[in-house]
Parts: C-alpha cells; structure tokens; sequence
C-alpha cells in the first residue's frame, strides 16, 4: 500500500503546466511538495493564497503564511495573497482547473461524502462543495479502506453527501480509479497490490480492463 507521500506523488503527476489547483486539507496539501521541476502550476489554498508553494524548511517558517488547515507553508514567485470571499470567487466562477480533495465515501455514480459523519464531532462544511460545483475537474485521495478495513467505494454513498454526479477520478493508497458508466474502472494498481486485493477491497461494481499498469512513483 501507498504512504501518504506516495499518493500526494501520483497525484503531482496529474498537474499540467499552466494549470490552477486548489489543494484540500490532508494528503492533497503534500502534492505542493512534488510539483514536477519541468512545470508551472499555480495552487490555490482556498483560505487566499495563490501560488502556494512546498512546505517550508525550519528556516522559512513563517507563522502568517499558512494554507487551509492552518500548516505553515512557501509562496513561489508570482503568489498572491487575497481575502477568503476572493478566493471563493475564483472557485465559484470556475476558474480553477481542477481540485484535489480527501473523502470519506465515493460510490459508482460519481457522488462524494466528504464533510461529516453523524455523531461525531462537525467543525463546518468547508469550501468542499463549492469546489465540487466549481472546479473543472475533480481528483479525490483516500485510503482504499477505513480503520476496520471497510470499503470506502462504494455503490452507493451511507453518509451525507458534498456533492452529487461529480467525482472521475479517485487515487488510493491501492490504485487509480475513474469513474465511468456507473462503475469504478481500475486503471493502475499500486506496487506489489494485486488486481485481486483491489477487487475484494472494492464495495462497488469494479471494471477490471486487460492494460491495467502497475502505478509509477
């Protein structure tokens, strides 16, 4: 199974030169670490920053400087700092390219539950359903499973939605998914992950071509 680290890796792999990301709370914040050197991309923590860069060295700390989960973080050259109902205006407006952001359930039909799970304790919704209404494209990051070792794609969502119809591509500690025709359609396995261990830790429909690759980190 993949770290943390791994799976922020394979998703810096998705960035394109020119594009804007929002980077959510968790794994997704680590891909600001990994940007290909061969590329200019632009992240957006949506708190208002853009132009995030990698998390600093004790020698660049800066307390002010932050991102969305209150980490200390960089600025490249070129960054902007702006008011959060700025930052919600670009996402809103659809100007960012796409987002990454962590989830607790995704089932077959694109739908993502992201943002609280009943009788625990809820700190507030976030920008996450702005993000999945506003962002062209949309990368979600999860462990496979949860704690207990339950499926967390499923073929239908349990807990309250973020939002609906709206997820494509999923990249989880096992493997890359999208998510097409009411099903998850495996493309890459992790190394030294079977096709079968995907299959059986997989709570919905599960497509599984003959090219599937082993990922590359």
């Amino acid at each position: 199974m993949l770290s943390r680290e791994q799976i922020a890796m394979r998703v810096a792999q998705e960035f394109k030169d020119g594009d804007y990301v929002n980077l959510g709370i968790g794994i997704p914040t680590l891909a600001a670490n990994y940007v290909p050197d061969d590329i200019s991309v632009m992240l957006q923590s949506e708190n208002g920053l853009l132009g995030m860069g990698r998390y600093p060295t004790e020698s660049e700390i800066d307390a002010d400087m932050i991102n969305a989960g209150k980490e200390t973080v960089t600025a490249i050259t070129g960054a902007s700092i702006f008011s959060s109902a700025e930052s919600f205006a670009m996402i809103r407006g659809g100007h960012v390219d796409f987002t990454v952001l962590g989830a607790f359930e995704v089932d077959v039909s694109g739908n993502i539950a992201s943002w609280m799970i009943p009788g625990k304790l809820v700190k507030g919704m976030g920008g996450a359903m702005d993000l999945v209404a506003g962002a062209k494209n949309i990368i979600v990051t999860m462990t496979h499973t949860d704690k207990h070792g339950n499926p967390k794609l499923l073929s239908k969502c349990s807990l309250p939605l973020t939002g609906v119809n709206c997820i494509t591509r999923i990249i989880t500690d096992l493997a890359v998914l999208c998510v097409e025709g009411g099903a998850f359609v495996l493309q890459e396995r992790a190394p030294g992950v079977s096709v079968d261990e995907i299959k059986e830790k997989t709570g919905g429909k599960l497509v599984i071509p003959e090219d599937v690759t082993e990922m590359r980190l």
